[in-house]
C-alpha cells in the first residue's frame, strides 16, 4: 500500500476540522534530542516513533530579536551521537554544529552547550548534523526566527515548515533502510507522505484583505518543492533570511529545494472561493498544501509592502580580483565517474560503490582533511559549479552567505543554498569574512553522506 496524499483521502473528513498544533512561541533553556511517539499520518494510521527535540515534530520554534543571542543546551537522549547546525546563521564557527570538523558530537547521555549572536534578522531553522540523513529524516529540526527591529506591516506572522516522511503505512514506521542503494545514487530520500508544521493536513483561518506574512521553510531530505499561491496576491520580501532590495511580486511557481527558505508577504484576495499555498504534483496538477478557509473581511492595503530592513554586512563581493575555484559535481546513476579519491585512495567507481559513495565533488568522495578552499579572511571568491551529474543538487554553503554571478555580470539576491541542474554550469560569488572551517555540501542528505561533502577554511 503506498502512503500518499491520496491514499489519505478517504479518511480526511475527519481530520479536516480537528485543530491543529502550531509551533510553540517559546523554546525551552534546554533542547532534549529524544524519541517520541507523534502522529504524523491522519488518525486511523499508527503513530510515527521520531527522534525529535523535546518530543514535538518540528521542534520548539525559538524565536529571539536580531542581535540577540541563542543559548540552549543540546541534552542528548538518543543512543546515538548527535550535534546541532543552526541553518543559515552567520555564526562562530565553533557553534556550526558539524560534527567531525567543528565539534565532537554529543554522545549518549551527555551534552553540549550552545551559545553565539544572531547579526542576520530573517527566517532560519537548525536540525541534527551527524549522520545527517537519517536523524533529519526521523524528526530532529526546528525553526529558528531573528525578528526585526522594525517588524513590516502585517497582520499575522506565519511559519510554514514544508517536509516529507517516508513510512510504512502499516505500522507508521520509518521505511529502511536509510542508506538505501537506490536513493543514494537517484534523488535522494523522497518520503510518500507530505506535511506542514508535522500535520498531514494543515489549515488556518484568514480575512479577505488580511496582510500575512508567511515564511517557507523546505525541511525536507531530497524533496523540491513546487509552490503557488491560490486566493492570494504576494511578494516576495526574503530569501534564506536575507531580505531582497526591494519585494517581488509572485507571478509564477515558487521552487523551493531542500534548506531553502523564502518569506512572502501575501494579501488574501479570496472573499468566498479556495485559499491556500498549492503544490506541484506532477508538472500539470495542483494540490492543496497548506488550506486557508477564508471567513469575513477587513479593509484591504492598496500598498506594496515595503522592503524589509537590510542586514548589515552584506555588500556586493567586488569580483575584480577574486580567486576562481571549478567544483564540478560527478557520479550518482545514469552518469557515474571514472574515479575519485576517497580516503586518499584513488578508485574507480564500482569501488566507490562498494564503499557507499555515490558522489564526488571535483574528484574527491567524501570529507578529506584537506579543504577545497583555503581562502584569506576578506577574500573574494568565485565557485563555477558544473553539474555533470542526472540529478539536481542542492549546493549548501556554512557560515556565509553568496550570490549568483549572472552571465551579464549582475548578481543575484543573497543565498546560503542554490539549486544546481543538470549541465547548467552557474557562478556563485562571496566574500570570505567569517573565519573557520566551513562545510560545503549537497542538502539532498543522501547525496551528502554518499560523497558530495567538501569544507572550505577562512583564516
Amino acid at each position: 500500500m503506498e502512503l500518499n496524499r491520496r491514499a489519505f483521502c478517504a479518511g480526511m473528513a475527519g481530520v479536516a476540522g480537528m485543530a491543529l498544533a502550531r509551533p510553540a512561541l517559546a523554546a525551552p533553556d534546554v533542547l532534549s534530542a529524544r524519541k517520541a511517539s507523534v502522529q504524523l499520518a491522519p488518525e486511523g494510521y499508527p503513530a510515527t516513533q521520531v527522534w525529535s527535540y523535546d518530543g514535538t515534530i518540528p521542534g520548539p520554534l525559538i524565536r529571539v530579536p536580531q542581535g540577540g543571542r541563542v543559548t540552549r543546551q543540546l541534552v542528548n537522549e538518543l543512543d546515538v551521537p548527535t550535534s546541532i547546525h543552526w541553518h543559515g546563521i552567520r555564526i562562530d564557527n565553533a557553534m556550526d554544529g558539524v560534527a567531525g570538523l567543528t565539534q565532537e558530537p554529543a554522545a549518549p547521555g551527555e551534552t553540549f552547550d550552545y551559545d553565539f549572536a544572531v547579526p542576520d534578522a530573517g527566517t532560519y531553522w537548525y536540525h541534527a548534523h551527524t549522520n545527517s540523513m537519517e536523524q533529519v529524516a526521523r524528526g530532529l529540526s526546528g525553526v529558528l526566527i531573528v525578528d526585526e527591529a522594525t517588524p513590516p506591516d502585517v497582520d499575522r506572522d506565519e511559519v510554514l515548515m514544508l517536509d516529507d516522511w517516508l513510512l510504512d503505512p502499516e505500522t507508521g514506521l520509518f521505511a529502511e533502510p536509510f542508506d538505501h542503494p537506490m536513493m543514494m545514487s537517484h534523488g535522494g530520500r523522497t518520503g510518500n507522505l507530505i506535511g506542514v508544521n508535522g500535520q498531514y493536513a494543515y489549515a488556518m483561518q484568514a480575512e479577505t484583505g488580511e496582510r500575512l506574512r508567511l515564511r517557507l521553510i523546505n525541511a525536507a531530505n531530497a524533496r523540491i518543492f513546487g509552490l503557488k499561491l491560490e486566493g492570494m496576491t504576494g511578494w516576495t520580501v526574503a530569501l534564506d533570511g536575507m531580505p531582497l532590495d526591494a519585494p517581488e511580486p509572485v507571478r509564477d511557481e515558487i521552487v523551493l529545494s531542500p534548506a531553502q527558505r523564502v518569506d512572502l508577504i501575501v494579501d488574501v484576495t479570496a472573499s468566498d472561493g479556495p485559499a491556500g499555498l498549492l503544490m506541484s504534483l506532477d508538472g500539470d496538477s495542483w494540490e492543496a498544501l497548506v488550506e486557508i478557509g477564508v471567513t469575513g473581511a477587513r479593509p484591504r492595503r492598496n500598498a506594496a509592502p515595503a522592503p524589509l530592513p537590510a542586514n548589515p554586512n552584506t555588500a556586493l563581493p567586488d569580483l575584480s580580483n577574486a580567486r576562481r575555484f571549478d567544483m564540478v559535481m560527478e557520479g550518482g546513476a545514469m552518469a557515474g565517474m571514472d574515479s575519485a579519491t576517497y580516503q586518499g585512495e584513488q578508485m574507480d567507481f564500482r569501488a566507490l560503490i562498494e564503499k557507499g559513495q555515490f558522489w564526488a565533488l571535483s574528484g574527491q568522495a567524501g570529507l578529506f582533511d584537506t579543504p577545497f578552499a583555503s581562502l584569506k579572511r576578506g577574500e573574494v571568491a568565485r565557485v563555477t559549479l558544473t553539474n555533470r551529474t542526472a540529478f539536481p543538487h542542492a549546493m549548501h554553503l556554512h557560515g556565509m552567505h553568496f550570490r549568483e554571478v549572472r552571465a551579464d555580470g549582475t548578481m543575484g539576491p543573497l543565498r546560503d543554498t542554490i539549486l544546481s541542474v543538470p549541465d547548467a554550469p552557474l557562478d556563485i560569488a562571496f566574500a570570505a569574512d567569517n573565519p573557520g572551517k566551513w562545510l560545503f555540501h549537497c542538502h539532498m542528505l543522501a547525496h551528502a553522506a554518499s560523497g558530495m561533502n567538501t569544507w572550505i577554511e577562512v583564516a
